[in-house]
């Protein structure tokens, strides 16, 4: 399905041919005590909120709010908790006039975000842990971004086998285009994801990352997050093995941001935005350069 694109206010996606449109920055804001990467630090709304404006002055296009931690072993947070946490949030950035995103895998998150302002529904799960999500997603007509994902934070780690991980993710996310499809939500609201790190050992990242065109080239927009990721850390080690903290993966984050926009991804989601909004600039610069491009200022 070459060339859908996600509707209004969000800018139109690339295309399968990688030239048209850019590609978009999402920063992450999340509103947790345990995230791998910042947890505690954003966790009271205010904080929080100041945080989402933060990134926006940095140069993000939308903002990306979770409530409930996907780092590899994480226990699931109570659904009331979880509403808790992101409502006010999505409800004063939005007011704000921000473009929010909603990370969650529950359609009763995903009702009440987008009831609140949100105009993305960010599921890791691709629908899999909720399947009435699909529901909330086809009533409302927002944005939705599927993830290849095969099971919840504490489990998701003995599930990494795969005979080509490319072709399988590739499978796998065509499933879930299949059952959005028949839940009523509309190929243009539909943005895929390769899931980086879920369900995924380091040296399995490699392969979706190098060869992001084939992805793109299913027709749908793909956001790429890779930001701050194990596979990072763990290409970063020093002589001793030990992986880079993730604060220190952010250099390395806007290298592959760079190189995903370049390949014409859709949108990447970074913790640290300045230096990614600066990176998908220059590969629009790159990609406007080459022979069959357009220049995209």
């Amino acid at each position: 399905m070459t060339g859908v694109r996600p509707p209004s206010p969000l800018p139109p996606a690339p295309t399968a041919a990688g030239r048209a449109g850019r590609t978009l920055v999402m920063g992450v804001v999340n509103v947790t005590p345990d995230s791998f990467s910042d947890g505690g630090r954003w966790f009271a709304p205010d904080a929080a909120v100041a945080h989402g404006l933060a990134l926006l002055a940095d140069g993000a296009d939308l903002l990306d709010v979770g409530g409930e931690s996907t780092r590899p072993g994480a226990a699931r947070v109570p659904v009331a908790e979880e509403l808790d946490r992101v409502l006010p949030v999505v409800r004063e950035l939005a007011a704000r006039g921000a473009a929010v995103s909603v990370d969650t895998t529950r359609a009763e998150v995903a009702e009440a975000a987008v009831a609140a302002g949100a105009v993305v529904v960010n599921d890791v799960s691709g629908g899999l842990a909720d399947p009435e999500i699909r529901d909330v997603v086809a009533r409302t007509g927002v944005v939705y971004v599927a993830m290849h994902w095969r099971g919840h934070a504490d489990v998701m780690d003995s599930l990494a086998e795969y005979d080509d991980v490319v072709t399988d993710v590739r499978r796998e996310l065509a499933d879930r285009v299949a059952e959005l499809r028949a839940a009523g939500v509309a190929d243009h609201q539909v943005v895929l994801d390769p899931g980086l790190g879920f369900a995924k050992p380091g040296s399995a990242n490699w392969p979706l990352l190098a060869r992001l065109p084939e992805l793109v080239a299913d027709g749908f927009p793909v956001l790429v997050g890779a930001s701050r990721k194990r596979f990072l850390g763990h290409l970063l080690a020093g002589e001793d093995g030990v992986p880079v903290p993730p604060e220190q993966r952010d250099a390395a984050t806007a290298a592959v941001s760079a190189l995903a926009a370049a390949a014409g991804a859709w949108c990447v989601r970074v913790h640290e935005v300045r230096g990614t909004a600066d990176a998908v600039r220059v590969a629009a610069r790159w990609r406007a350069a080459a022979p069959s491009g357009e220049d995209e200022g």
